[in-house]
């Protein structure tokens, strides 16, 4: 599965590179522009929601969190953590002990990966322009039953 955020209208080749053979596409809000959803559908289906700079008609059309389950794994997409969190929790999907519960966010622009009380908090950074003096990356995940294996990649 391919993670990415706040790609603010631009996908570089680099990206659309790093995710050919994934099965699905997950984006965490700071879309930009529908070509940027169109050119990430023709590498493999797309999820996204809506950022906070998402404000065009056309981003209405985003939801502002998703709950995406596959096997045993839930996951919770946002632009914000804590929206992402919060879906989860509305949605009674923060409970470790049914599997593995993943929380993926953008909006930081930093990448971030780190387990809490059983939860996978993932940030994939900003695949688009670089800004703050930040990089650019994206994020993959690797599912193998109720096992998951996250991974930054870091961009030129």
């Amino acid at each position: 599965m391919g993670v990415l955020s706040d790609t603010h209208g631009r996908l570089y080749e680099d990206v659309v590179y790093g995710l050919h053979g994934v099965d699905t596409i997950l984006h965490a809000g700071d879309v930009g522009s529908p070509p940027v959803l169109q050119r990430l559908a023709a590498v493999a289906p797309v999820r996204a929601v809506r950022g906070n700079t998402d404000t065009q008609e056309w981003a209405r059309e985003l939801p502002l969190e998703l709950i995406v389950e596959t096997g045993s794994v839930c996951i919770g997409v946002a632009h914000r953590e804590a929206d992402a969190v919060a879906a989860l929790r509305k949605a009674g999907r923060m409970d470790v002990r049914e599997g593995v519960v993943v929380v993926v966010c953008g909006h930081s622009h930093r990448p971030h990966v780190e387990w809490r009380e059983g939860v996978l908090y993932l940030n994939p950074g900003a695949a688009g322009p670089a800004r703050f003096g930040l990089g650019r990356s994206f994020a993959l995940l690797r599912i193998d039953g109720g096992k998951i294996v996250p991974e930054i990649r870091a961009l030129g």
